[in-house]
Protein backbone atom coordinates (compact mmCIF):
# COMPACT_ATOMS: atom_id res chain seq x y z
CA UNK A 1 0.00 0.00 0.00
CA UNK A 2 1.21 3.77 -0.98
CA UNK A 3 0.82 7.23 -0.13
CA UNK A 4 0.64 10.26 -2.67
CA UNK A 5 4.11 11.58 -2.23
CA UNK A 6 5.15 14.23 0.07
CA UNK A 7 2.19 12.29 2.57
CA UNK A 8 3.14 10.18 5.56
CA UNK A 9 1.34 8.35 7.98
CA UNK A 10 0.75 8.50 11.24
CA UNK A 11 1.11 5.43 13.91
CA UNK A 12 -2.51 4.94 14.59
CA UNK A 13 -3.23 4.97 10.58
CA UNK A 14 0.26 2.62 9.72
CA UNK A 15 -1.09 0.08 12.58
CA UNK A 16 -4.76 0.08 10.62
CA UNK A 17 -3.07 -1.45 7.58
CA UNK A 18 -0.35 -3.42 8.84
CA UNK A 19 -0.83 -7.18 8.80
CA UNK A 20 -0.72 -9.33 11.93
CA UNK A 21 0.34 -12.95 12.14
CA UNK A 22 -2.19 -15.36 12.16
CA UNK A 23 -2.60 -18.20 15.17
CA UNK A 24 -1.21 -20.58 12.68
CA UNK A 25 1.75 -18.41 12.34
CA UNK A 26 0.82 -17.45 8.73
CA UNK A 27 0.98 -13.28 8.46
CA UNK A 28 -3.05 -13.39 6.39
CA UNK A 29 -3.66 -9.72 5.39
CA UNK A 30 -5.77 -7.78 7.41
CA UNK A 31 -5.97 -9.88 10.35
CA UNK A 32 -6.17 -7.79 13.04
CA UNK A 33 -5.12 -8.61 16.71
CA UNK A 34 -6.18 -8.05 20.81
CA UNK A 35 -3.30 -6.07 21.04
CA UNK A 36 -3.46 -3.73 17.79
CA UNK A 37 -7.38 -3.06 18.66
CA UNK A 38 -6.24 -2.27 21.76
CA UNK A 39 -4.17 0.13 20.12
CA UNK A 40 -6.67 2.16 17.87
CA UNK A 41 -7.88 5.46 18.70
CA UNK A 42 -10.87 4.71 21.19
CA UNK A 43 -13.39 6.16 18.91
CA UNK A 44 -12.26 3.08 16.32
CA UNK A 45 -12.10 0.71 18.71
CA UNK A 46 -15.72 -0.42 18.69
CA UNK A 47 -16.15 0.62 15.02
CA UNK A 48 -16.61 -3.40 13.88
CA UNK A 49 -18.70 -3.20 11.00
CA UNK A 50 -19.04 -0.74 7.88
CA UNK A 51 -22.79 0.06 9.48
CA UNK A 52 -21.27 1.37 12.86
CA UNK A 53 -19.37 4.39 11.06
CA UNK A 54 -23.47 5.48 9.86
CA UNK A 55 -24.36 5.02 13.48
CA UNK A 56 -21.81 7.11 14.97
CA UNK A 57 -22.14 9.68 12.00
CA UNK A 58 -25.55 10.82 13.19
CA UNK A 59 -23.85 12.10 16.84
CA UNK A 60 -21.64 14.05 14.72
CA UNK A 61 -22.80 15.66 11.44
CA UNK A 62 -25.91 17.95 11.52
CA UNK A 63 -29.42 16.11 11.09
CA UNK A 64 -29.64 18.11 7.59
CA UNK A 65 -25.87 16.93 6.17
CA UNK A 66 -26.71 13.45 7.85
CA UNK A 67 -30.12 13.02 6.06
CA UNK A 68 -28.74 14.32 2.95
CA UNK A 69 -26.15 11.49 3.10
CA UNK A 70 -28.00 8.78 4.05
CA UNK A 71 -31.54 9.03 2.73
CA UNK A 72 -32.71 8.36 -0.60
CA UNK A 73 -35.74 9.03 -2.85
CA UNK A 74 -39.21 9.46 -1.79
CA UNK A 75 -40.49 6.37 0.50
CA UNK A 76 -36.60 4.71 0.42
CA UNK A 77 -37.92 1.76 -1.52
CA UNK A 78 -34.72 1.27 -3.73
CA UNK A 79 -32.35 2.43 -0.69
CA UNK A 80 -33.79 -0.60 1.23
CA UNK A 81 -34.36 -2.66 -1.19
CA UNK A 82 -30.97 -2.66 -2.36
CA UNK A 83 -29.99 -4.26 1.19
CA UNK A 84 -32.64 -6.18 1.50
CA UNK A 85 -31.50 -8.39 -1.72
CA UNK A 86 -28.31 -9.63 -0.24
CA UNK A 87 -30.42 -11.85 2.01
CA UNK A 88 -32.07 -13.58 -0.55
CA UNK A 89 -28.66 -15.68 -1.49
CA UNK A 90 -26.99 -18.35 0.50
CA UNK A 91 -23.28 -19.94 0.14
CA UNK A 92 -22.44 -23.79 -0.19
CA UNK A 93 -19.43 -23.66 1.15
CA UNK A 94 -16.67 -26.47 0.27
CA UNK A 95 -14.67 -27.87 3.08
CA UNK A 96 -11.12 -29.41 3.91
CA UNK A 97 -10.04 -27.00 1.24
CA UNK A 98 -6.31 -25.64 2.14
CA UNK A 99 -6.86 -21.31 1.66
CA UNK A 100 -3.70 -20.33 3.62
CA UNK A 101 -2.55 -19.26 0.14
CA UNK A 102 -5.54 -16.96 -0.14
CA UNK A 103 -5.34 -13.64 -1.80
CA UNK A 104 -8.10 -10.91 -2.64
CA UNK A 105 -5.48 -8.71 -4.66
CA UNK A 106 -7.52 -7.52 -8.44
CA UNK A 107 -6.54 -5.97 -11.48
CA UNK A 108 -9.00 -3.39 -12.86
CA UNK A 109 -8.16 -2.16 -16.35
CA UNK A 110 -4.42 -3.12 -16.28
CA UNK A 111 -4.05 -1.90 -12.64
CA UNK A 112 -3.20 -3.90 -9.17
CA UNK A 113 -5.53 -2.90 -6.21
CA UNK A 114 -5.22 -4.78 -2.76
CA UNK A 115 -8.80 -5.10 -2.34
CA UNK A 116 -11.81 -6.01 -4.64
CA UNK A 117 -13.59 -2.56 -3.90
CA UNK A 118 -13.51 1.02 -3.68
CA UNK A 119 -14.96 4.12 -2.87
CA UNK A 120 -18.04 5.43 -4.64
CA UNK A 121 -18.58 9.35 -5.46
CA UNK A 122 -20.80 10.93 -3.05
CA UNK A 123 -21.06 14.88 -3.51
CA UNK A 124 -21.31 15.88 0.16
CA UNK A 125 -18.34 14.42 1.84
CA UNK A 126 -16.78 17.71 2.14
CA UNK A 127 -19.96 18.72 4.29
CA UNK A 128 -19.65 16.10 6.53
CA UNK A 129 -15.99 15.71 7.13
CA UNK A 130 -13.10 18.25 7.25
CA UNK A 131 -11.27 18.09 3.60
CA UNK A 132 -13.65 15.02 3.52
CA UNK A 133 -12.70 14.51 -0.56
CA UNK A 134 -9.11 14.95 0.25
CA UNK A 135 -9.39 12.58 2.83
CA UNK A 136 -11.15 9.78 1.07
CA UNK A 137 -8.62 10.17 -1.04
CA UNK A 138 -5.38 9.87 0.73
CA UNK A 139 -7.32 6.84 2.62
CA UNK A 140 -7.83 5.38 -1.00
CA UNK A 141 -4.24 5.46 -1.87
CA UNK A 142 -2.76 4.81 1.21
CA UNK A 143 -5.01 1.58 1.13
CA UNK A 144 -4.86 0.98 -2.52
CA UNK A 145 -7.88 0.78 -3.99
CA UNK A 146 -9.28 3.07 -6.41
CA UNK A 147 -11.66 6.55 -5.09
CA UNK A 148 -14.13 7.69 -7.27
CA UNK A 149 -14.24 11.99 -6.71
CA UNK A 150 -17.59 13.38 -7.51
CA UNK A 151 -18.80 15.64 -9.60
CA UNK A 152 -20.93 17.43 -7.30
CA UNK A 153 -17.44 17.92 -4.92
CA UNK A 154 -16.35 21.05 -2.80
CA UNK A 155 -12.19 20.00 -3.78
CA UNK A 156 -11.09 21.13 -7.50
CA UNK A 157 -10.32 17.83 -9.21
CA UNK A 158 -6.93 18.72 -9.59
CA UNK A 159 -5.93 18.84 -6.07
CA UNK A 160 -7.91 15.43 -5.55
CA UNK A 161 -5.83 13.56 -8.07
CA UNK A 162 -2.27 15.26 -6.76
CA UNK A 163 -2.84 14.14 -3.65
CA UNK A 164 -4.80 10.51 -4.62
CA UNK A 165 -3.28 9.13 -7.29
CA UNK A 166 -5.62 6.03 -7.48
CA UNK A 167 -8.97 8.37 -7.90
CA UNK A 168 -10.95 8.66 -10.71
CA UNK A 169 -13.41 11.45 -11.56
CA UNK A 170 -17.10 11.21 -11.35
CA UNK A 171 -19.15 13.98 -13.73
CA UNK A 172 -22.40 14.71 -13.84
CA UNK A 173 -22.99 16.54 -17.28
CA UNK A 174 -25.75 18.17 -19.72
CA UNK A 175 -26.61 17.28 -23.23
CA UNK A 176 -24.42 20.72 -24.34
CA UNK A 177 -21.33 19.35 -26.52
CA UNK A 178 -19.25 22.66 -25.43
CA UNK A 179 -19.66 21.56 -21.74
CA UNK A 180 -19.04 18.41 -22.36
CA UNK A 181 -16.34 19.16 -24.26
CA UNK A 182 -14.93 21.81 -21.39
CA UNK A 183 -14.90 19.37 -18.45
CA UNK A 184 -13.44 16.39 -20.59
CA UNK A 185 -10.02 18.06 -21.15
CA UNK A 186 -9.64 19.58 -17.93
CA UNK A 187 -10.26 15.59 -16.61
CA UNK A 188 -7.28 15.02 -19.13
CA UNK A 189 -5.59 17.96 -18.04
CA UNK A 190 -5.46 16.42 -14.54
CA UNK A 191 -4.00 13.33 -16.04
CA UNK A 192 -6.95 11.22 -14.56
CA UNK A 193 -6.58 8.23 -16.40
CA UNK A 194 -10.65 7.19 -15.38
CA UNK A 195 -13.76 9.50 -16.28
CA UNK A 196 -16.93 8.14 -14.77
CA UNK A 197 -20.44 9.72 -16.57
CA UNK A 198 -23.15 9.19 -14.53
CA UNK A 199 -26.40 8.66 -16.12
CA UNK A 200 -29.05 8.25 -14.09
CA UNK A 201 -29.23 11.92 -13.40
CA UNK A 202 -31.93 13.14 -15.94
CA UNK A 203 -33.54 15.13 -13.14
CA UNK A 204 -33.34 16.35 -9.81
CA UNK A 205 -34.79 13.59 -7.32
CA UNK A 206 -37.99 14.06 -5.57
CA UNK A 207 -35.69 13.62 -1.97
CA UNK A 208 -38.73 14.26 0.09
CA UNK A 209 -35.84 13.94 3.74
CA UNK A 210 -34.16 17.03 2.19
CA UNK A 211 -37.20 19.04 2.43
CA UNK A 212 -38.13 17.98 5.86
CA UNK A 213 -34.55 17.77 7.55
CA UNK A 214 -33.74 21.25 6.46
CA UNK A 215 -31.15 20.35 3.51
CA UNK A 216 -30.14 22.47 0.65
CA UNK A 217 -27.00 23.01 -1.72
CA UNK A 218 -25.86 25.33 -1.56
CA UNK A 219 -26.73 25.01 2.44
CA UNK A 220 -29.10 28.30 3.09
CA UNK A 221 -28.15 30.05 6.25
CA UNK A 222 -31.14 30.20 8.66
CA UNK A 223 -32.02 29.42 12.34
CA UNK A 224 -32.59 25.87 11.99
CA UNK A 225 -28.95 25.04 10.35
CA UNK A 226 -27.14 27.29 13.00
CA UNK A 227 -29.17 25.19 16.19
CA UNK A 228 -28.49 22.02 14.38
CA UNK A 229 -24.37 23.41 14.11
CA UNK A 230 -24.71 24.35 17.92
CA UNK A 231 -25.57 20.92 19.05
CA UNK A 232 -22.89 19.25 16.97
CA UNK A 233 -19.87 21.27 18.50
CA UNK A 234 -17.12 18.55 16.97
CA UNK A 235 -18.88 19.70 13.28
CA UNK A 236 -19.22 23.68 14.10
CA UNK A 237 -15.53 23.93 14.87
CA UNK A 238 -13.74 20.67 13.51
CA UNK A 239 -15.44 20.90 10.21
CA UNK A 240 -16.50 24.08 8.96
CA UNK A 241 -15.44 26.69 11.38
CA UNK A 242 -11.43 25.31 10.86
CA UNK A 243 -12.45 25.20 7.25
CA UNK A 244 -13.45 28.69 7.10
CA UNK A 245 -10.66 29.91 9.01
CA UNK A 246 -7.86 27.50 7.13
CA UNK A 247 -9.07 27.96 3.87
CA UNK A 248 -12.50 30.28 3.23
CA UNK A 249 -15.50 29.79 1.62
CA UNK A 250 -15.80 26.23 0.03
CA UNK A 251 -17.06 26.12 -3.14
CA UNK A 252 -18.81 23.46 -5.59
CA UNK A 253 -15.60 23.47 -7.96
CA UNK A 254 -16.07 20.58 -10.61
CA UNK A 255 -19.55 21.10 -11.95
CA UNK A 256 -21.26 24.48 -14.07
CA UNK A 257 -20.21 27.65 -12.42
CA UNK A 258 -18.50 27.90 -9.41
CA UNK A 259 -21.56 28.29 -6.06
CA UNK A 260 -20.21 29.04 -2.14
CA UNK A 261 -21.44 25.80 -0.12
CA UNK A 262 -23.13 28.67 2.36
CA UNK A 263 -25.46 31.17 0.14
CA UNK A 264 -28.64 32.95 0.54
CA UNK A 265 -29.15 33.07 -3.23
CA UNK A 266 -27.10 31.30 -4.85
CA UNK A 267 -27.89 27.96 -7.03
CA UNK A 268 -26.27 25.44 -8.65
CA UNK A 269 -26.38 25.38 -12.58
CA UNK A 270 -26.95 21.60 -13.67
CA UNK A 271 -27.99 22.53 -16.98
CA UNK A 272 -30.36 19.97 -19.57
CA UNK A 273 -29.14 16.75 -18.13
CA UNK A 274 -32.43 15.45 -19.72
CA UNK A 275 -31.10 15.62 -22.88
CA UNK A 276 -27.72 13.92 -22.74
CA UNK A 277 -28.07 11.00 -24.59
CA UNK A 278 -26.02 7.91 -26.68
CA UNK A 279 -24.67 10.66 -29.14
CA UNK A 280 -22.61 12.70 -26.08
CA UNK A 281 -20.91 9.58 -24.78
CA UNK A 282 -19.77 9.11 -28.49
CA UNK A 283 -18.65 12.78 -27.66
CA UNK A 284 -17.17 11.42 -24.36
CA UNK A 285 -15.22 8.60 -26.54
CA UNK A 286 -13.43 10.82 -29.09
CA UNK A 287 -12.21 13.37 -26.62
CA UNK A 288 -10.93 10.77 -23.79
CA UNK A 289 -8.11 8.86 -24.37
CA UNK A 290 -8.00 7.06 -20.64
CA UNK A 291 -10.71 4.78 -19.49
CA UNK A 292 -14.11 5.90 -19.95
CA UNK A 293 -16.84 4.45 -17.46
CA UNK A 294 -20.90 4.33 -17.59
CA UNK A 295 -22.41 4.42 -14.29
CA UNK A 296 -26.46 4.09 -13.50
CA UNK A 297 -26.72 1.09 -15.61
CA UNK A 298 -29.53 -1.59 -15.13
CA UNK A 299 -30.81 -2.48 -18.28
CA UNK A 300 -28.52 -4.99 -20.36
CA UNK A 301 -29.56 -2.82 -23.09
CA UNK A 302 -28.06 -0.21 -22.14
CA UNK A 303 -24.80 -1.72 -21.11
CA UNK A 304 -25.01 -2.98 -25.21
CA UNK A 305 -24.99 0.23 -26.32
CA UNK A 306 -22.59 1.62 -23.88
CA UNK A 307 -20.49 -1.45 -25.08
CA UNK A 308 -20.91 -0.14 -28.77
CA UNK A 309 -20.47 3.53 -28.18
CA UNK A 310 -16.94 2.58 -26.95
CA UNK A 311 -16.97 2.57 -23.25
CA UNK A 312 -14.58 0.54 -21.39
CA UNK A 313 -16.75 -0.38 -18.35
CA UNK A 314 -20.07 0.36 -16.72
CA UNK A 315 -21.25 0.58 -13.08
CA UNK A 316 -24.38 -1.55 -12.60
CA UNK A 317 -26.04 1.18 -10.19
CA UNK A 318 -29.48 2.72 -9.21
CA UNK A 319 -27.56 5.53 -7.16
CA UNK A 320 -27.55 4.26 -3.60
CA UNK A 321 -31.48 4.51 -4.17
CA UNK A 322 -31.34 8.15 -4.16
CA UNK A 323 -33.06 8.74 -7.75
CA UNK A 324 -35.99 6.63 -9.16
CA UNK A 325 -37.29 5.26 -5.85
CA UNK A 326 -38.90 1.70 -6.84
CA UNK A 327 -35.41 0.83 -9.50
CA UNK A 328 -34.62 -2.35 -9.45
CA UNK A 329 -31.83 -3.11 -6.91
CA UNK A 330 -28.26 -3.25 -8.64
CA UNK A 331 -27.65 -7.10 -7.67
CA UNK A 332 -30.90 -8.05 -9.37
CA UNK A 333 -29.90 -6.48 -12.36
CA UNK A 334 -26.56 -7.51 -12.38
CA UNK A 335 -26.55 -11.32 -14.39
CA UNK A 336 -28.18 -9.97 -17.51
CA UNK A 337 -25.77 -7.05 -17.49
CA UNK A 338 -22.95 -8.98 -17.19
CA UNK A 339 -24.10 -11.01 -19.77
CA UNK A 340 -24.22 -8.39 -22.54
CA UNK A 341 -20.73 -6.96 -21.28
CA UNK A 342 -19.01 -8.69 -23.83
CA UNK A 343 -15.43 -7.50 -22.78
CA UNK A 344 -16.47 -4.60 -21.01
CA UNK A 345 -15.64 -4.48 -17.68
CA UNK A 346 -18.52 -4.76 -15.47
CA UNK A 347 -18.60 -2.76 -11.74
CA UNK A 348 -21.31 -2.08 -9.48
CA UNK A 349 -22.36 -0.06 -6.73
CA UNK A 350 -25.50 0.16 -4.08
CA UNK A 351 -26.13 -1.50 -0.95
CA UNK A 352 -22.70 -3.14 -0.44
CA UNK A 353 -22.31 -3.51 3.49
CA UNK A 354 -20.44 -6.26 4.50
CA UNK A 355 -17.74 -8.89 3.02
CA UNK A 356 -19.58 -11.53 2.13
CA UNK A 357 -22.03 -8.80 -0.11
CA UNK A 358 -18.56 -8.18 -2.23
CA UNK A 359 -18.09 -12.17 -2.53
CA UNK A 360 -21.79 -12.57 -3.55
CA UNK A 361 -21.64 -9.34 -6.39
CA UNK A 362 -18.81 -11.09 -7.62
CA UNK A 363 -20.18 -14.47 -7.95
CA UNK A 364 -22.98 -13.25 -9.67
CA UNK A 365 -20.79 -11.22 -12.75
CA UNK A 366 -19.57 -8.26 -11.54
CA UNK A 367 -15.43 -7.83 -11.49
CA UNK A 368 -15.23 -5.30 -8.42
CA UNK A 369 -17.96 -3.02 -6.65
CA UNK A 370 -17.85 0.14 -4.48
CA UNK A 371 -19.18 1.56 -1.72
CA UNK A 372 -20.22 4.82 -0.61
CA UNK A 373 -22.18 5.75 2.95
CA UNK A 374 -19.91 4.31 5.18
CA UNK A 375 -16.81 5.95 3.70
CA UNK A 376 -17.86 9.15 4.04
CA UNK A 377 -19.73 8.26 7.52
CA UNK A 378 -16.21 7.13 8.45
CA UNK A 379 -14.56 10.35 7.08
CA UNK A 380 -17.06 12.20 9.34
CA UNK A 381 -15.77 9.64 12.63
CA UNK A 382 -12.40 9.82 12.16
CA UNK A 383 -10.68 11.20 9.25
CA UNK A 384 -8.25 9.80 7.33
CA UNK A 385 -7.72 6.67 10.41
CA UNK A 386 -11.25 6.05 10.22
CA UNK A 387 -11.27 5.74 6.27
CA UNK A 388 -8.58 3.24 6.54
CA UNK A 389 -10.03 1.63 9.32
CA UNK A 390 -13.14 1.00 7.64
CA UNK A 391 -11.63 -0.26 4.33
CA UNK A 392 -9.48 -2.88 7.09
CA UNK A 393 -12.60 -4.27 8.63
CA UNK A 394 -14.30 -5.18 4.91
CA UNK A 395 -10.52 -6.22 3.97
CA UNK A 396 -10.90 -8.45 7.14
CA UNK A 397 -14.38 -9.78 6.46
CA UNK A 398 -13.52 -10.76 2.42
CA UNK A 399 -10.45 -12.50 3.80
CA UNK A 400 -12.20 -14.27 6.36
CA UNK A 401 -15.25 -15.64 4.03
CA UNK A 402 -12.57 -16.44 1.60
CA UNK A 403 -11.53 -19.13 3.81
CA UNK A 404 -15.05 -20.03 5.05
CA UNK A 405 -16.22 -20.31 1.60
CA UNK A 406 -13.22 -22.33 0.66
CA UNK A 407 -11.45 -20.22 -2.15
CA UNK A 408 -8.04 -19.06 -1.95
CA UNK A 409 -8.72 -16.23 -5.08
CA UNK A 410 -11.40 -14.09 -6.26
CA UNK A 411 -11.64 -15.89 -9.46
CA UNK A 412 -12.82 -18.93 -8.01
CA UNK A 413 -15.94 -16.94 -6.89
CA UNK A 414 -18.69 -18.49 -9.11
CA UNK A 415 -22.45 -19.16 -8.96
CA UNK A 416 -21.92 -22.87 -8.37
CA UNK A 417 -20.91 -21.43 -5.11
CA UNK A 418 -24.49 -19.80 -4.14
CA UNK A 419 -27.74 -21.07 -3.88
CA UNK A 420 -30.92 -19.16 -3.81
CA UNK A 421 -32.18 -18.57 -0.08
CA UNK A 422 -35.57 -17.77 -0.42
CA UNK A 423 -36.97 -19.34 -3.49
CA UNK A 424 -35.14 -16.38 -5.80
CA UNK A 425 -33.98 -17.34 -9.32
CA UNK A 426 -30.21 -15.56 -9.75
CA UNK A 427 -28.78 -18.58 -10.23
CA UNK A 428 -30.74 -19.87 -13.08
CA UNK A 429 -28.39 -18.99 -15.84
Amino acid sequence: MGLPPGETMTTSEQELIRPAPSPDGLAHPFTVTAAQRATQPRNLRYMLALDDFITAARGVVPRPIYGYITGGAETNASRRANREVWDEIAFVPRMLVDTTARTQKTTLFGRAYDAPFGIAPMGGTAMAAYQGDLVLARAAAAANVPMILSGAALTPLERVREEGPTAWFQAYLPGEDATITELVERVARAQYDTLVLTVDVQVAANRENNVRSGFDTPLRPNLRLAWESIIRPRWLFGMLLRTLLAHGMPYFENMGPRVPLISRMGERGRGRRDKLSWKHLELMRRLFKGRLVVKGILDPNDARLARECGADGVIVSNHGGRQLDGAVAPLRALPAVAAEARGMTVMMDSGVRRGTDVLKALALGAQFVFVGRPFICAAAVAGVPGVLHGIKLLCEEIDRDMALIGISSLAEMRRKLLTPARGTQFMTS
